[in-house]
């Protein structure tokens, strides 16, 4: 349950008849035989008293014990706060005595109040004593509440484990080779060209690669669907963005011809339904490439030359292989060293990782594109349970990364400096689809900061263990991956978030 709020008030309604015939807390042996760590807060001559039971190595229980003493700044808010809300004959609003509020609306109320003000406080106090990280909101129990005398409590919270990191300087991977060949150029020169392309009409046979203005009309047992009709729409033929089996209909035909035949709808009313479509090409025209000379490479590009223009295709091809052999790295050590580290799993934490990744995908990721989660499995060719297994896989590693990283942090010392989170946050922004000032606004004002902070520490963290790792290429081949090179922090980064499940969609 929540710590504070109407959970809280209710538990207390339902403890406030009964609390102070509860037994004091045990002493002595701990019968469960559980790990206990007991410290005490003095407070002058008072002593506030807690003490630590170690459930597994995920969760604890607290056990605070604090004298009657210390709620008073709680009692006296709470007096004050009823004083607020209520009115009696005879008083000024506010200036009701402490003894009338008593009297008038039940000492109870003004426990209540000041409990549920008081928890809070003695609960990080005692997370803070035992130098717990705790993960999520305790489960909080009022265990004694005698007016005058003492409050009790329990707080069974999930905690980050204790791990140890093995030396993972041994960690030896095998990633692509970084090669660019004439090919490569060529096809990355033929897909610049493709963009430059210009159309024009032509009095022929329609033939693949020619783009067809077409009307579309699809039946259903005979009927027209209502959403089955469309006009003017372009296609470009042999490229599979239309309906099954218009390539082989509009292959051949002129303007002004009609075919027609039958596909499977993907979309609509009648989606999955076999439909008799008909189609009428009302234009043809070809597509024409501009040819592959200085000229082009002037009109595409900054360069006055074709070979200039080759010559940083290989450049540019060269980067992004290396990018991808680094995130290749990336992943492949991260997996090696979550082999490495037992990582105990915290169960609400991991539940709720579940739950969190599968409401993200339900209702924003395959909402955008207009699925929902039976659509998509179907089209994934996957059972709800094969689904629900992934998922549970995705966030157990999405959780151990983040343990273990940060661990490495912790241990090396990572730091994140001013630039390197501007830079973080510039990516992040322009994958949300936020301006730069919209986004650093957004982090600020949700507390987020600390969040980012730890993303880009966690990327140099995973960075550090590549530059540690043997990383060798398919030729076996030793590479080096510079842990400081912006490219390599960034892929990290990104391997990162991706393992976590942070990336955007």
């Amino acid at each position: 349950m929540t710590l504070w709020g109407s959970s809280c008030l209710r538990l207390l309604c339902k403890l406030r008849a009964r609390v102070s015939a509860l037994p004091s807390l045990p002493t002595g042996r701990d019968p469960l035989n559980l790990s206990r760590i007991t410290r005490s807060q003095p407070q002058g001559d008072r002593t506030v008293k807690s003490a630590v039971e170690t459930l597994n190595p995920t969760r604890v229980r607290l056990t605070v014990e604090v004298p009657f003493e210390e709620l008073k700044a709680s009692l006296d808010a709470a007096y004050k706060k009823i004083n607020q809300q209520v009115t009696v004959k005879g008083f000024r609003q506010g200036k009701i005595p402490a003894r009338v509020i008593d009297q008038r609306f039940g000492r109870g109320a003004v426990l209540e109040e000041a409990v549920n003000d008081a928890l809070p406080k003695f609960y990080t106090e005692a997370i803070n004593e035992a130098e717990l990280n705790p993960l999520g909101q305790p489960e909080v129990d009022i265990t004694e509440l005698k007016d005058g005398e003492l409050l009790a409590f329990t707080a069974e919270v999930d905690i980050r484990p204790t791990l140890e990191i093995p030396d993972y300087s041994g960690i030896e991977v095998t990633v692509d080779s970084v090669e660019v060949t004439d090919e490569d150029i060529e096809k990355s020169i033929e897909q610049l060209r493709d963009r430059f392309a210009t159309t024009a009409p032509v009095e022929r046979a329609a033939a693949e690669g020619d783009i067809v203005t077409v009307d579309l009309e699809a039946k259903v047992d005979g009927e027209v669907l209502e959403d089955g009709v469309a006009k003017g729409v372009d296609y470009t033929i042999g490229s599979g963005q239309l309906l099954d089996g218009i390539d082989e209909a509009v292959t051949g035909l002129e303007a002004g011809g009609t075919a027609t035949f039958t596909s499977e709808l993907k979309g609509g009313s009648a989606e999955g339904k076999e439909a008799e479509v008909k189609v009428d090409v009302t234009a043809v025209k070809s597509r024409e490439l501009p040819e592959l000379d200085d000229d082009f490479a002037q009109l595409a590009s900054e360069f006055d030359t074709l070979e200039e223009l080759r010559a940083d295709s290989r450049k540019r091809l060269e980067r992004m292989k290396k990018f991808d052999q680094a995130t290749q790295a990336q992943e492949k050590v991260l997996d090696e060293l979550i082999k490495l580290v037992e990582v105990p799993m915290p169960e609400k934490l991991l539940e709720d990782e579940v739950n969190t990744r599968k409401h993200n995908l339900e209702h924003h990721q395959l909402g955008q594109m207009g699925l929902d989660l039976a659509k998509y499995l179907e089209i994934q060719g996957k059972s709800a349970e094969e689904f629900d297994a992934e998922l549970k896989e995705q966030a157990e590693k999405g959780i151990k990364t983040q343990f273990i990283l940060d661990e490495i942090v912790n241990k090396e010392k990572v730091s994140v400096g001013q630039d390197e989170l501007t830079e973080h946050l510039m990516r992040r922004a322009q994958s949300s689809g936020m301006s730069p000032d919209q986004f650093a606004q957004a982090v600020v004002e949700g507390g987020q900061v600390p969040m980012l902070v730890g993303e880009v520490a966690r990327g140099k963290a995973l960075a550090t263990v590549v530059e540690a790792a043997t990383v060798k290429d398919a030729s076996g081949e030793v590479i080096s991956l510079d842990d400081e090179d912006e490219e390599t922090a960034e892929a990290a980064t990104e391997v990162v978030e991706a393992a976590e499940g942070t990336t955007e969609a």
